[in-house]
């Protein structure tokens, strides 16, 4: 036998095992998320629970008591309760065509209903402030009532429950349900019985992921909320910026934080007591045949295209309506004149290079620790890759204000940070990383041993093989990773908000600052900038779904 082939298989049978290698990998994620993530949450906690430098529950207490605070708690729950009941209600029905039926056009939907989730919470609240707000198409100012903000939360994440419980209800067996109507249950009868309770994990997966971000839900309260109603995250924001009080912030960021873990945990038991394993796999579904079945389709597949439509089609018309009257391209030509000596207090421009230019270094960080967070993922031991799999996907469950608070409280020391614009970045790559990890774990670990060995025995060095072989097979999943912490970071506002400085705005910091100025230019050129936000953010999605399918099809 070749001597390479053998040198590789004792190299495989090595990265297989805890050894070095392994650990040095391991641990620059870990300092990494250490310093920047636990580090800053670990201090928002002990300042919360500190009072004159000794360890006191009292601030904590008083924030418990304070009627206006326990009123900003009442309303974080009540929202997140109703956006999920009515997000699951409108996008079921959805699932459900999209699980048992072929259409054309069906894979472009599906596609397409996740750019509204991917959208920068920013964007959403300005499409529907163009439908619905002081100057929207309804002619109706809706902005500060709780019905606008469920609008847009069943906007934002109707895609969760449509894939995900799509993606489950693919795979259980039609023909279940068939005998039930075949023994004389009514089509209701049979799903009520039958098919619900079998869905009733994913149903549950995707409504605490609906609850999980609308309970953290920030920007989209802020602009439509109009701080007649607000979560708790916007009132953390609130209390840093507006009251300076530290104290009351880190105590209400500690309350969230137990919220959150408390959803966490709570999914995670009836995910434990609800999971089913499947012997059915999933086949491509037959096209509606009746004609109850295609009207049925298409009054679902209609409704769908209306809710997450017209909120990007009022936003894209709106932004076409020049200050002035008529239609042109004025708003986008203020973009180019507007400046700081405005009194949109902005450059719009400056934004706009800002943002492309934290988000290319944001995906080059993210890439970086995900890419070696994946490789720590396939090769440790299976205990310790199990708890390492658990601390990269914690900034996935906490929210981005908790983490840009967390930075203005921890990083002042033994470097102040806190004033430089490498914050940016470094906070839009905590977000992103889990879904670096996610996307290219399982490439990583696909990669066939046997395939090295080929390329070893046809003469190929290491780095040519890991070159013709592992940068091949992972390159699609790669470039996947980067779009999507490139499209994260350019729409990033709640980490943001709050370490951004005058000189160094991003897109969602200037809309939000144009948004706050009286008068329509800079409201135009807001709505405008949302719509070149929401191009890039759905431009990106599209690279994602084209290569994804093309990685599906073994054309990459």
């Amino acid at each position: 036998m070749d001597p390479r082939v053998d040198r590789y298989r004792t190299l495989l049978t090595r990265t297989a095992r805890w050894r070095p290698g392994i650990a040095v990998i391991i641990a620059i994620p870990v300092l990494y998320l250490g310093y920047f993530f636990v580090y800053p949450v670990i201090s928002i906690t002990l300042r919360g629970l500190t009072v004159d430098g000794s360890l006191s529950l009292q601030v904590f207490a008083d924030v418990l008591k304070d009627d206006s605070l326990q009123g900003v708690a009442r309303f974080t729950m009540l929202q997140a309760f109703l956006s999920t009941v009515l997000t699951v209600a409108f996008a079921l029905p959805a699932a459900w065509v999209f699980a048992r039926f072929s259409f054309r056009g069906k894979r472009i939907l599906l596609a397409a209903s996740l750019v509204p989730f991917v959208l920068p919470t920013l964007v959403v609240g300005s499409a529907f402030l163009t439908i619905a707000g002081p100057n929207g198409f309804l002619g109706v100012d809706l902005t500060g009532t709780l019905w606008l903000i469920l609008a847009a939360h069943v906007f934002y994440n109707y895609a969760i429950v449509v894939r995900g419980v799509s993606s489950f209800w693919e795979r259980i067996d039609p023909r279940i349900e068939a005998a039930a109507r075949t023994l004389g249950a009514s089509p209701w009868t049979a799903f009520r019985t039958i098919t619900l309770p079998i869905l009733r994990p994913a149903i549950a997966s995707t409504s605490a992921l609906v609850f999980l971000f609308s309970f953290t839900s920030f920007g989209v309260v802020l602009l439509l909320g109009d701080l007649r109603h607000t979560t708790i995250e916007v009132e953390i924001w609130r209390q840093t910026t507006a009251f300076l009080r530290l104290d009351v912030a880190s105590a209400l960021a500690i309350l969230q934080l137990l919220g959150i873990g408390a959803i966490l945990i709570a999914y995670g038991w009836f995910h434990r007591r609800t999971s089913i394993e499947f012997a059915h796999t999933a086949v491509d579904p037959p096209r509606p045949h009746t004609a109850r079945e295609r009207w049925a389709v298409r009054v679902i597949i209609g409704s769908m295209i209306v809710i997450l439509g017209t909120p990007l089609g009022v936003l894209i018309a709106r932004s076409a309506i020049n200050p002035t009257g008529g239609i042109g391209l004025a708003n986008y030509q203020n973009l180019f004149s507007l400046s700081d000596t405005t009194a949109a207090f902005i450059d719009p421009m400056l934004a706009i290079r800002n943002s492309l230019a934290f988000a290319l270094a944001a995906a080059s960080i993210g890439l970086v620790i995900g890419v070696l967070s994946a490789i720590a993922l396939t090769h440790a031991r299976k205990r310790t890759a199990r708890a390492f799999d658990v601390f990269v996907m914690l900034p996935l469950g906490t929210s981005a204000v908790t983490i840009g608070f967390g930075f203005l409280v921890a990083l002042g020391s033994p470097i102040d940070l806190r004033t430089s614009v490498v914050l940016i970045p470094i906070a839009h790559s905590l977000v992103a990383i889990p879904f670096v990890v996610r996307t290219t774990a399982p490439a990583f670990g696909a990669v066939q041993h046997q395939l090295r060995e080929a390329a070893a025995t046809l003469g190929s060095s290491r780095w040519r093989t890991w070159w013709s072989v592992d940068a091949r097979l992972v390159g699609a999943a790669l470039l996947v990773a980067a779009a999507f912490a490139f499209a994260i970071s350019m729409g990033e506002f709640g980490a943001t908000s709050f370490i951004a400085r005058p000189n160094s705005p991003t897109i969602p910091i200037a809309i939000f600052r144009l948004l706050g100025r009286p008068g329509s230019v800079p409201f135009g050129a807001a709505i405008a900038l949302s719509t070149v936000l929401a191009a890039v953010t759905g431009v990106a999605m599209l690279v994602i779904d084209a290569v994804g399918h093309k990685r599906v099809r073994g054309e990459l």
